[in-house]
């Protein structure tokens, strides 16, 4: 298949090849996929099946199995751990009293994170165009996964963190890992600024969600859950949203799926942002007629983003979709935390905005009883320890019914087993 670069403002088009982040007008870029005659999707989803059972690092893949709809890479040319092996679980209905709820749980990825689904093709596209240096502001987990990715292809790696605005389990990947990290007087907006400067003066690979070909990569956790759920569409898929890739990597894919035939009708999307952190719920509420940047600051660091870059793409996935946006508070994202945590599940925070808001939107009656529901869960429960423990310990302003601080007890053989007692309830 004929892939090129295509703004989704005025429609001009690219090189693929041509490293390019934006349109000559300003707008964001789309690597559209262009259908030859030649190509056939009428059994691709056998296709997709019978790779399961190879164990080529390419097939074991989650993102490269399904490369007819990623890109056409030479399998010499992939940097692959392989990554995107998620699993998909069914939570209790009663959790959000629908008929079914799932979670897409990404933080199963070899670095702990979605990231690494884009991380693959963006650091084998890098590659590819002869980089020797890649680049990324983050919020934690982007920089993670460019860390090891690059160090497996061999590439140096520069990460921009805001100062103090990190969780320790991110941050201890990235110095891990190898990447030169620098932390930006600023906010994550300030940081990703710096990066877009940087990279458009030095030959540096940006590889943050700005960047089209690292969606392509992001595309495969809406396929491959469909794939789990045997392509029974549910009625909803709930993401938390923060620079907005998934929001578009997601609608992308229903788009071309349905395209190219191969489901019949899409999900619906519903975007969770902190209330702190809301431009996208903002737009979404005027009717997408003016977009404001804020000043972010919520704990689900993840999402703790002011000037979402992907806001245009994200906009269109919404219509597409006939998908809504939602905002929650950080102590519901905490205590929708403690739920998935309790369930042995388990997230980082800006994971638990989904549930959070599917919670709000079955209250307010917009997801309905009979409703099949898909959360996202984003990052691993380990990415942000700091978070879990000051909410269990009784240090944030609030707390829930599930919060469970440890005891202290004498060291004497009464005490435990009178403890001990209590606990089984005799």
């Amino acid at each position: 298949m004929k892939r090129v670069l295509k703004c989704v403002r005025c429609g001009k088009e690219y090189p693929i090849n041509v490293p390019r982040y934006l349109c000559d007008c300003g707008g964001l870029l789309d690597v559209k996929i262009v259908k030859e005659d030649s190509d056939d999707f009428s059994h691709i989803k056998e296709t997709w099946k019978k790779r399961r059972c190879s164990n080529k690092p390419v097939d074991e893949s989650g993102v490269w199995r399904f490369r007819e709809l990623v890109y056409d890479f030479d399998e010499s040319e992939i940097v692959t751990f392989p990554e995107g092996k998620t699993n998909l679980y069914e939570l209790p209905k009663n959790i959000l009293d629908v008929k079914a709820l799932f979670a897409k749980h990404e933080g199963e990825n070899p670095t702990g994170s979605f990231k690494d689904r884009g991380m693959t093709i963006g650091i084998s596209f890098a590659k590819k165009l002869g980089y020797k240096m890649v680049i990324c502001a983050s919020t934690g987990n982007t920089s993670a996964s460019l860390a090891a990715y690059a160090a497996k292809a061999g590439l140096k790696a520069v990460v921009f963190i805001p100062d103090g605005k990190i969780a320790f389990g991110k941050l201890s990947q990235a110095l891990a890992y190898g990447a030169k990290t620098l932390q930006i007087k600023g906010d994550f907006d300030d940081a990703m600024n710096a990066v877009r400067e940087i990279a458009s003066k030095h030959k540096i690979y940006l590889l943050n969600s700005l960047n089209p070909i690292r969606l392509e990569g992001q595309k495969t956790i809406m396929i491959h859950t469909l794939e789990q759920l045997n392509w029974e569409i549910p009625d909803w898929f709930v993401l938390p949203g923060g620079n907005l890739g998934n929001t578009t990597a997601f609608g992308k894919a229903l788009y071309e799926l349905k395209k190219f035939g191969i489901i019949e009708k899409v999900p619906r999307l519903a975007v969770i942002q902190a209330e702190n952190a809301n431009p996208f719920y903002s737009a979404y509420k005027n009717g997408f007629e003016k977009f404001e940047p804020v000043k972010a600051e919520t704990i689900a660091t993840a999402i703790r983003i002011g000037n979402p870059v992907n806001y245009e793409k994200a906009k269109r996935s919404i219509e597409f979709t006939n998908g809504v946006v939602e905002e929650v508070s950080d102590e519901e994202i905490m205590n929708a935390k403690a739920v998935l945590d309790r369930s042995g599940t388990g997230c980082e925070p800006a994971s638990a905005a989904s549930l959070a808001g599917a919670i709000k939107l079955r209250k307010k009656g917009v997801i309905k009883k009979n409703d099949k529901v898909v959360i996202l869960l984003t990052g691993n429960i380990l990415k942000d320890p700091g978070a879990t423990t000051d909410y269990h310990l009784g240090k944030l302003h609030y707390g829930g019914s599930l919060q469970n601080a440890p005891e202290k007890i004498e060291n004497s053989k009464e005490k435990i087993e009178e403890k001990i007692k209590e606990i089984l309830g005799e």
